[in-house]
């Protein structure tokens, strides 16, 4: 009985829908994720009577078919790149963007990885580095000895070097924007790989047309809203009980018929 399969291929559509509604969920504080959605397609179709085709001698036409669906699948997993609220931390290395554009990260294997996470440190040499200790792209190092680091809305990070009276620019912030932003590959830690889909990176100064400016002392959280997860989670929560439910029907009907004498 195909109602069984058609059935099962709802609910594991469903199961994946539920895990990435809690994947959402559970980084609800996480510094500039992304939340997800699962979009869904439906499968083939079987034509017991093809729609258009003769019915008669006559020439008669069919104004309608008889086509049995083969159930669902996953199509895609995009991300919704929406701003996140922007939250005060009043640290001097937290940073965030208003609008496109993501930090540029080194990675340890020569690659470069792209988030809006601005949760920056510096390192032992006084680098500005991730939380991971991936080095900002552009490499920026700040003195020992410097005071009253300030990043402005451009990217500019300048700062007060030993006895000078005046501040000293230290580096440049770029970030990157991409033509699908949809298509960049995660690889987790906050961070994305550029692919085919998603274009190469275009790399301008923050506050550049169509780029984002930059807000020192803060950082942008998750996109995700608590009240649409939950409503999405109970609406997969009964579709997969639905499935079920035909699965059931589906094992009586046969069950009645293996009963018949």
């Amino acid at each position: 009985m195909k109602a069984l399969h058609i059935a099962a291929s709802g609910m594991m559509a469903q199961e994946l829908n539920v895990e990435l509604i809690s994947n959402n969920i559970a980084n609800m504080r996480t510094t500039g994720f992304k939340r997800q959605r699962a979009d869904f397609q439906d499968l083939l179709y079987q034509n017991l009577r093809q729609v258009g085709s003769q019915a008669s001698d006559a020439g008669n036409v069919l104004p309608t078919g008889v086509q049995i669906g083969s159930g669902v699948r996953t199509a895609a997993t995009p991300r919704i790149m929406s701003q996140g609220t922007v939250e005060s931390t009043e640290k001097e290395l937290d940073i965030a963007i208003r609008g496109e554009g993501f930090f540029r990260i080194l990675l340890p294997d020569g690659r470069t990885a792209y988030t809006r996470d601005g949760s920056f440190e510096r390192d032992a040499t006084g680098q500005i580095v991730t939380a991971n200790g991936y080095t900002l792209d552009p490499a920026i190092t700040v003195p020992v000895n410097a005071t009253g680091l300030t990043i402005s809305p451009q990217g500019a990070v300048s700062a007060v070097v030993g006895t000078a009276t005046t501040a000293t620019v230290l580096g440049q912030i770029q970030i990157a924007r991409f033509v699908n932003k949809t298509g960049l590959e995660a690889i987790g830690d906050n961070l994305y790989l550029e692919t085919a889909s998603s274009g190469a990176a275009q790399l301008a100064n923050p506050g550049d047309e169509a780029y984002g400016q930059l807000l020192q002392n803060h950082l942008e959280i998750a996109n995700v809203n608590p009240v649409s997860e939950i409503s999405d989670l109970i609406a997969a929560q009964r579709a997969y009980e639905m499935n079920s439910r035909v699965i059931r029907a589906a094992d009586e009907m046969m069950s009645a018929t293996i009963q018949f004498k």
